[in-house]
């Protein structure tokens, strides 16, 4: 009997734990879930009695190694920056592990060893990164099989909400950790277009925004992510002429984003004392003092925000409750700028009982063959079931459970930390994967 160990019993577990709970009888597995908060893991698998819940505390050493020491698979779902630790437990102990999370520095290190030992410690399995690189690589390995020269690729990918859930003027509402969400896009963007490195620093993110259409879904905005240029070498894309990785949001979500940052809401290091706090005295922290007009009027003007928008963008600042003198009610008597503003969309981004999700993933690749000019664009939409069971959890989930599934019958020859771009795991995976209606259209055209 195969004993499979899942790290984290967060948003994007409950897909994952379903799917081993479902597939333990057929092959023998046993499956434990941990987490800090053992009563999380106790809701999650209340379905599934053959299921084992425990708490884990990563620094608590002896505990950890003991626990990991009586399975054979680590499936990480914790917090990105404590994989290390957990994988140098696995590497001790001659444990496979699995995480949904980039491959760190300190992870990469790890790789001679992880090979000397005949482990994987396969990382990047999950939605973005995971079935990105699954997809794309398919069909580059494809193409260029055929003889194809790469000219362009660009990736787009976003977490949203689903249309029959889409009720509120931000076109957003959290599918997955909110920090991530209100951080998002700190530091400098990387990409690469027209054979020229282009950066995009922090405060012009959002502003440099690219727009998709999906066919039967309208149209959204794309930023750029942090590095494309990482993935140059990856793909083997060494001679491409433009290649771009980032993130899809609804229209009109990202001009309106701006003003959070532009205001400087978004810092996540400063820290200012919020007891008594309300929301207008927040947005009036980040705003020059004006008695002669409307707060309103001076967020328009202090932002330079252009007519045709002003409408639009107040209707969103509205809905979040920023001009009243509404509590905050922040749990702490301090918080950075950041973990207030992350407080009170919390309050309003929230997913409902019946609320669905929605993942769309949208690749464009340009490609010259025998003469010819070639585009491909393949697109994914997920919906998600409910609000347990969302699109998030299900492309975060399944590709891992898969995988691991995978590891365990000995069909991954490959050793060492890697990441899902060869075709020993990209055909079983995008296989399964459809049984699960995740699923990725084509169209090509000259």
């Amino acid at each position: 009997m195969k004993k499979i160990l899942v790290l984290g019993a967060g948003r994007s577990a409950s897909s994952l734990i379903r799917y081993l709970a479902e597939n333990a009888p057929k092959h023998a597995w046993q499956v434990s879930v941990a987490d800090a908060q053992k009563e999380l893991v106790l809701q999650k698998i209340q379905s599934y009695p053959h299921l084992t819940a425990y708490d884990f505390d990563v620094f608590e050493a002896d505990k950890a190694k003991k626990l990991i020491g009586e399975h054979d698979i680590v499936i990480s779902l914790i917090p990105p920056a404590l994989h290390i630790h957990v994988a140098r437990y696995c590497l001790e102990l001659g444990k496979n592990m699995l995480t949904a999370s980039y491959i760190s520095k300190e992870m990469q290190e790890l790789d001679a060893e992880v090979k000397k030992k005949d482990l994987i410690f396969l990382n990047e399995i999950g939605l973005d990164p995971g079935i990105d690189h699954l997809s794309a690589m398919k069909i580059l390995d494809h193409i260029r099989a055929e003889g194809a020269v790469v000219k362009s690729f660009k990736s787009f990918t976003g977490g949203l909400i689903a249309p029959e859930s889409d009720n509120n003027p931000w076109h957003y509402k959290f599918t997955w950790n909110p920090q991530n969400v209100v951080l998002a896009g700190q530091g400098v963007a990387k990409y690469l277009e027209n054979k020229q490195i282009k950066y995009i620093p922090y405060h012009q993110l959002f502003r440099r925004i690219e727009h998709f259409e999906v066919e039967g879904y309208g149209v959204f905005e794309g930023y750029a992510n942090r590095d494309s240029l990482g993935y140059q070498s990856v793909y083997g894309l060494e001679n491409i002429h433009t290649l771009l990785r980032g993130t899809l949001r609804k229209q009109n979500y990202c001009k309106a984003w701006d003003c959070f940052v532009q205001m400087g809401m978004t810092d996540n290091v400063t820290i200012m004392p919020t007891q008594n706090l309300t929301y207008q005295q927040f947005l009036k922290t980040f705003l020059p003092e004006n008695t002669n007009d409307t707060l309103e009027n001076t967020f328009i003007n202090y932002l330079g925000i252009a007519q045709e928008k002003k409408t639009t963008i107040l209707s969103q600042m509205t809905w979040l409750e920023l001009f009243t003198d509404k509590n905050i009610n922040y749990p702490k008597a301090e918080a950075t700028p950041a973990q207030i503003l992350q407080h009170i969309l919390e309050q309003k981004w929230v997913l409902a009982p019946e609320d669905k999700d929605m993942i769309v993933m949208q690749h464009i690749i340009n490609f010259e063959q025998a003469g010819d000019e070639n585009e491909i664009i393949s697109e994914l939409v997920v919906i998600g079931e409910d609000n347990i069971h969302t699109a998030m959890a299900k492309t975060v989930g399944l590709p891992l459970g898969i995988a691991c599934k995978l590891i365990l019958a000995g069909e991954i020859k490959s050793r060492g930390v890697l990441m899902p771009i060869d075709a020993e795991m990209y055909e079983p995976v995008l296989k399964e994967l459809e049984e699960y209606g995740v699923i990725f259209k084509e169209r090509k055209t000259k």
